[in-house]
């Protein structure tokens, strides 16, 4: 898969997560509708924390020059969605309410607040492209075409 086509399934896995993911914190907890939400909700999320580590970093720093910080939130994403499970599975509600709070808060707000920084794919697609120091501003998405130089060589920021 091309990064692009990473940031697009990656996507189609968060809006709806989010979506659903406000819905469960706003209602009702322990309905059919909850936890029929909740099946829907925890697979989503586990797709997104896959795919975004395989999504190159491309703002700040990286490790094993693919992993940025905001990997961090992949694996915390990893790790809470199966331990939310089993916390509810062994009905251990509290730990569920706190592992799912913090999946949402972790994995979705403060996540998606860094995917809108300056030099990420995502900022460009709502606020328009970036001049970056490494070169010209990128071609607008739209055009398929990517300017020579810029930060969205073959793999994109997102």
């Amino acid at each position: 898969m091309t990064y692009q086509e990473l940031v697009y399934f990656h996507l189609a896995t968060i809006l709806p997560a989010f979506l659903i993911g406000t819905f469960l914190l706003l209602r009702r907890k322990g309905t059919p509708l909850h936890k029929a939400l909740g099946r829907i909700y925890l697979p989503l999320m586990i797709l997104t924390g896959i795919t975004t580590l395989l999504m190159q970093a491309q703002v700040g720093p990286r490790f094993l020059n693919h992993f940025g910080f905001i990997h961090v939130f992949s694996l915390v994403t990893l790790y809470s969605a199966p331990a939310a499970y089993f916390a509810v599975r062994r009905g251990d509600i509290k730990a569920h309410r706190g592992y799912m709070i913090g999946l949402y808060v972790g994995g979705i707000l403060i996540a998606g607040a860094f995917t809108l920084a300056p030099g990420r794919m995502i900022h460009d697609w709502i606020f328009g492209p970036t001049v970056h120091s490494s070169g010209p501003p990128s071609a607008p998405i739209s055009s398929g075409k990517v300017r020579a130089g810029s930060t969205y060589g073959s793999i994109d920021s997102c």
